[in-house]
């Protein structure tokens, strides 16, 4: 029997987080992929990392249980590479803005850099 691999691309990337599903999002990833994210607290010569499957679903379990909207706007592919835009607003008005890279290997995610900023 033949197991059908989950290929990364825009559709799945926006489906998923619009959704607010962290499983699905969590399923993208290798077992070793590493997430970088860039934002106020987490400059770039020190990002906060990631690491592994585990840690990446608790990330996103994080952030899709909070009450807050997510809006995909750009997805670009090219090669094993993946880049998206997403707009994240919280119930007070708070805004968030987020672009992604990500690394793809074998169509899941082994590499992810995130540069975000919010409203302060």
């Amino acid at each position: 029997m033949l197991t059908k691999t989950k290929i990364v691309d825009g559709a799945a990337i926006k489906k998923a987080i619009e959704g607010r599903d962290g499983k699905l999002l969590s399923s993208f990833y290798t077992d070793d992929a590493l997430v970088r994210v860039v934002d106020r607290n987490n400059p770039p010569s020190k990002p906060r990392e990631i690491r592994g499957r585990a840690a990446i679903s608790t990330f996103w379990d994080d952030i899709c249980s909070q009450a807050m909207t997510h809006k995909v706007d750009t997805t670009i592919a090219e090669g094993d590479n993946l880049a998206f835009m997403q707009a994240c607003a919280y119930p007070d008005g708070t805004k968030v803005v987020c672009a992604a890279m990500l690394e793809l290997k074998n169509g899941l995610i082994a590499r992810q850099t995130v540069v975000q900023a919010w409203d302060e």
